[in-house]
């Protein structure tokens, strides 16, 4: 039994910089993550994945990302983090996949999936999305022979080379996997709508900038500023951006049902189909607080900020607006993080610190 004043589920860019501003309370923490080493969702992102914004506009609070040649690739990502939590010697254990979070009395049980227990004051769930991928639902999904794979789990197109594959979903990484796929198999981008293609000088710093106008704006009662785009919006990284120029991002609309070898269009025709790559995103990776009873029927908390209404002692950071603006992204999650420590420290009365054997703050 390990017990320590809070454990973050966790130790992505959320869990990080939460546990940065924590490191400022006189309590006792610890972060649970289920990955073999640093980096979190970043390790499982495909191999040419870069960021949409430059290392400046990336940085987790007090240590600014190294600059990168161009936008900050995937390995780039992972180096930062893996520097980021032994520049400030965070209490990190791993790995250790949560499976359930508990009440026990006045204290929260948290158990891992290989039997070991850590008991806390309180929990912050920073778990983010990788591991609960959303997948639509397709007449005759069930019998269509191909693969079908996510985007959270694509690695590179030579997997697929020579093959006839969708490509499904709108945004940034679906145009980036069709980018890449140019040349390689005979690909078809499925999009629900026409893509949107963000001017060539806009990246994700612009659309903060932009995207927190909007937010002061509309907090303090005034007219939005004028649209640049949105995050959804297609940012034209040099993969992208070439393939636009050949000519290789026109999109379709959605086919209506799977058969066992292909799909079928709208309009009745079949297309054959070896493979189809899911882009739809993902959705809050929360089971493991199934058991407080805090989970509505679409499998979010009800806060207020990151604070759960119906447990006091549980807060949520870094799973989107809902949670804090901008909260899922790298820059965005300094303001929820920051909130969330003082928040915490100010609730618990650091009566008692415990820090686990061998691990400092």
């Amino acid at each position: 039994m390990n017990d320590v004043d809070v454990v973050i589920v966790g130790a992505g860019q959320s869990a990080l910089a939460t546990a940065y501003f924590l490191r400022r309370a006189e309590l006792s923490f610890v972060l649970l993550d289920a990955e073999e080493g640093p980096g979190a969702a970043w390790r499982h992102g495909w191999d040419s994945l870069t960021l949409f914004s430059p290392s400046q506009w990336s940085s987790l609070p007090g240590w600014p990302m190294p600059p990168a040649h161009g936008y900050p690739s995937r390995d780039h990502v992972i180096d930062y983090f893996a520097r980021y939590e032994a520049r400030y010697e965070l209490p990190v254990v791993r790995p250790v996949l949560v499976q359930a979070v508990r009440r026990d009395g006045d204290r929260f049980q948290i158990e891992a999936e290989d039997g070991r227990v850590w008991r806390s004051r309180a929990v912050v769930s920073a778990t983010g999305t990788w591991r609960h991928p959303y997948v639509p639902s397709y007449p005759g999904q069930d019998s269509f022979s191909g693969v079908q794979t996510h985007s959270g789990h694509y690695r590179n197109p030579q997997a697929f080379a020579g093959k006839r594959v969708l490509v499904v979903g709108g945004g940034n990484s679906g145009a980036q996997i069709r980018a890449e796929m140019a040349g390689i198999a005979q690909t078809t981008w499925v999009t629900p709508l026409e893509p949107v293609f963000l001017p060539d000088q806009v990246d994700g710093r612009v659309l903060f900038e932009r995207a927190t106008e909007r937010w002061q704006a509309m907090q303090q009662g005034l007219p939005p500023p004028e649209e640049v785009g949105g995050f959804g919006d297609i940012v034209m990284v040099p993969s992208v951006a070439a393939a636009q120029r050949r000519g290789d991002l026109k999109s379709v609309r959605p086919f209506s049902a799977f058969t066992s070898t292909g799909v079928v269009w709208p309009d009745g025709s079949h297309s054959e189909v070896d493979a189809v790559i899911w882009c739809t995103g993902f959705l809050p990776a929360l089971d493991h607080l199934s058991p407080l009873g805090v989970l509505d029927a679409d499998g979010r908390v009800a806060v207020e900020g990151t604070r759960a209404v119906a447990e006091p002692g549980l807060w949520l950071v870094g799973y989107g607006d809902w949670t804090g603006f901008a909260s899922a992204t790298l820059v965005g999650v300094m303001r929820t993080a920051r909130s969330t420590a003082q928040e915490i420290g100010a609730t618990l009365s650091p009566v008692h610190q415990t820090q686990p054997e061998g691990v400092s703050q």
